[in-house]
């Protein structure tokens, strides 16, 4: 078989964000594979401009890239107790697009955030997010992040052991179910 492709998406822009730390992590504890992260720079979605102009390009990209993954990862950070903008536009411009990308995909869900709740509360309100689509979202070992600023070296890897054991038992987990 070959190796599974795995998309990831960072509910921060930022190209240093730990939650794109997080998703490079989580993608080299699930061992081999083909990894790329979504981008999510998208435009802000509009009815509107929907009407006029049709589904973005980028939007149509993403979309295309979610249906053609074997499995999906997801890190949001927590603003304002639930997940990013970023991330919800585009959760919503997805939901544009034809068919269902999202159907019956596999998706291991995370969070790294600077409080001590570690972006619990953004993943709760993810997964809620997540439900129209019908997604296979795994339940657990649940990861959230906490203190995310100073929880990796310089290498990128996660210096808690604690962890790096959720992680890599949510990856596990993740591995098991494209085989399902």
């Amino acid at each position: 078989m070959s190796e599974p492709v795995v998309l990831g998406l960072s509910g921060s822009l930022r190209q240093e964000a730990t939650n794109r730390k997080l998703l490079r992590e989580a993608a080299r504890l699930f061992g081999p594979c083909f990894y790329a992260e979504a981008d999510l720079n998208l435009p802000l979605y509009d009815g509107d401009a929907e009407d006029a102009d049709g589904v973005p390009a980028l939007v149509q990209t993403l979309a295309d890239q979610i249906a053609a993954s074997d499995a999906v990862l997801i890190s949001t950070p927590e603003y304002n107790k639930g997940p990013s903008g970023v991330l919800k536009n585009a959760l919503d411009w997805v939901s544009r697009t034809s068919g269902s990308p999202w159907a019956n995909k596999p998706v291991a869900v995370m969070s790294a955030a600077a409080g001590r709740a570690g972006g619990e509360r953004a993943q709760m309100v993810l997964r809620g997010f997540m439900v129209p689509f019908q997604p296979r979202i795994l339940q657990g070992p649940e990861v959230h992040l906490a203190g995310s600023g100073s929880a990796f070296d310089e290498a990128g890897q996660l210096i808690s052991a604690q962890y790096t054991k959720s992680l890599q038992a949510l990856m596990d987990k993740l591995r098991a179910e494209i085989g399902r």
